[in-house]
């Protein structure tokens, strides 16, 4: 039997004190209220999750009216950093504060970020935008996580929970269409400008639906931690992000940043330690539960970033299929997801949580080792059946995890439990997109260096590159084409050994997790 607290709804019509306590309702009122909340957090989840990639098919309609080709990058870059380093911060003010406010702020800053991004007149007046949308993202995925943990049972969370963060995957194909449309008969503004109405959707739905009653008290806001934690993460995650790319992984600048970025955190270890009220308190790092679902989420983090970013290219660049089918492909995994975590909330009641998740571990492996088999004559429908398997073991795996962490506080820390775990996710994807990409890009280096003879063309230097050559038909059609697709498929077999390598150490992420969990007493 797995051991948690007493659920505790939140705050519908009266809500939640801030003990964690919930207010006295009908199961029936309650129940016809977490409707609109959960469709609130799922547009507000999913406008996000569109957003951090919607412009990568619009960056040369962006470009074309901007200027500032050799930035671009930023766009992508900086949105990502502004989300990753402020999630642990918005968990801790959250459960000062409420979910509410600070989901409130969340939007607020992503539409302002919107607006300041459809009227941009410049390239960096654009970036900066885009920091203002990620600072906003940090507060949406969190705060969405931690209002289900509230109103939802423990039995209930994993499947809504999977609803929740399969709009990520869903969202990975949409995004790049619908940028590519409205870059294309619309304007590229648009892709930024359409957030506001949808946004103002989910403002209304909250206000009318989600209701808190936190207990008012003074806090002191951990100013210096909350500093030394986003200045030294924000270096660490630019490394990875831009190391090897804007500058050499053992140059001066890339080895500085590195050591700057460390000497930050450890500061912050010394802070936090004296803290009254700590924006990350150390004690999240030192309960195994804890640590063991953030390093699934870790793991998570990174296997999605794997798929989403080279699935797609295996379908279009090496088996020749178009964006929509390639999407298709990805699409399988996002249909796993759901389905496993609904399944996932009647396993870990009788099995528990850690037993759960190693169940799911069983068809990342199966999932991850079908991807190796793959060839230049595998059809698309088996990528589609491979990433399905890797949906079902993500939603068995991800959301047991996050409910295990979410089950053993009380309300007023869920909000700092929920936030590291995503922070770990964040943290996983951003080493991801780094360790893959040098992957991918050393292979097709090492392949396009040499050639064969009398080959003429300009070969690409990336994996995104040498989709874009194929797709535009600038390939050049006979053995060019082949060539690249050649290099396009080592690189992608070379990404998924190391998937199937990170689903080999998720099962020791998972083992980290205790056996029985039992509520937490960090007093």
């Amino acid at each position: 039997m797995v051991k948690g607290n007493t659920q505790r709804r939140s705050a519908l019509n009266g809500g939640v004190t801030s003990s964690g306590t919930a207010a006295t309702h009908s199961a029936v009122g309650l129940r016809s209220e977490r409707g609109p909340v959960l469709l609130a957090v799922m547009l507000c989840v999913g406008l996000v999750a569109i957003e951090a990639t919607i412009i990568a098919t619009a960056v040369p309609s962006i470009v074309a009216d901007l200027g500032g080709f050799s930035s671009f990058p930023w766009l992508f870059s900086i949105f990502l950093l502004a989300q990753a380093v402020s999630v642990p911060i918005y968990g801790k003010l959250s459960d000062s504060f409420g979910r509410r406010p600070i989901m409130f702020v969340g939007i607020g800053l992503f539409l302002l970020g919107s607006v300041l991004c459809g009227a941009a007149w410049s390239m960096p007046v654009l970036i900066a935008a885009r920091a203002i949308q990620g600072l906003g993202a940090g507060a949406i995925f969190p705060m969405s996580m931690t209002i289900v943990g509230d109103l939802y049972s423990v039995e209930e969370r994993s499947r809504v929970q999977g609803y929740v963060a399969s709009v990520w995957g869903i969202s990975s194909v949409v995004g790049p269409t619908l940028g590519g449309v409205f870059a294309q008969y619309l304007s590229w503004r648009w892709i930024f400008f359409v957030n506001i109405p949808l946004g103002f959707v989910a403002v209304v739905m909250l206000l009318r639906s989600l209701h808190e009653q936190v207990e008012p008290r003074r806090h002191r806001i951990d100013y210096a931690g909350a500093t030394l934690l986003v200045v030294g993460f924000s270096l660490l995650i630019l490394a990875l992000l831009e190391g090897g790319s804007a500058w050499a992984w053992t140059s001066l600048t890339g080895v500085s940043i590195v050591l700057t970025g460390m000497l930050l955190l450890i500061a912050f270890v010394l802070v936090e330690r004296r803290a009254a009220e700590p924006v990350l308190p150390l004690w999240v790092f030192r309960r195994r539960v804890l640590v063991g679902a953030s390093a699934v989420s870790f793991s998570v983090g990174a296997l999605l970033i794997g798929l989403t970013s080279y699935v797609p290219t295996y379908a279009q660049g090496v088996l020749g299929a178009d964006a929509l089918t390639a999407g298709f492909a990805l699409a399988a995994m996002t249909m796993g997801w759901p389905i496993a975590a609904s399944l996932a909330g009647r396993l870990y009641m009788r099995i528990g949580f850690r037993n759960t998740c190693l169940v799911g571990t069983v068809f990342l492996l199966a999932g991850a080792a079908g991807l190796l088999t793959l060839s230049a004559g595998s059809q698309v429908e088996e990528v589609a059946a491979h990433s399905f398997l890797i949906g079902l073991g993500l939603g068995l795996t991800s959301s047991p995890s996050l409910v295990a962490v979410q089950s053993v506080v009380e309300w007023e820390r869920r909000g700092v439990v929920t936030g590291t775990n995503m922070f770990a996710r964040s943290i996983g994807s951003a080493l991801g997109i780094a360790v893959f990409g040098a992957i991918a890009n050393a292979t097709l280096t090492r392949r396009f260096a040499e050639p064969p003879d009398g080959l003429t063309g300009d070969l690409p230097s990336s994996a995104d590159d040498a989709v874009l050559v194929l797709d535009g038909g600038n390939a050049g059609g006979g053995a060019l084409e082949a060539f690249v697709r050649s290099g396009l498929a080592d690189a992608a077999q070379h990404v998924f050994i190391g998937v199937a390598g990170l689903a080999v150490l998720t099962v020791g992420a998972v083992l980290l997790m205790p056996r029985r969990t039992e509520p937490l007493n960090v007093d």
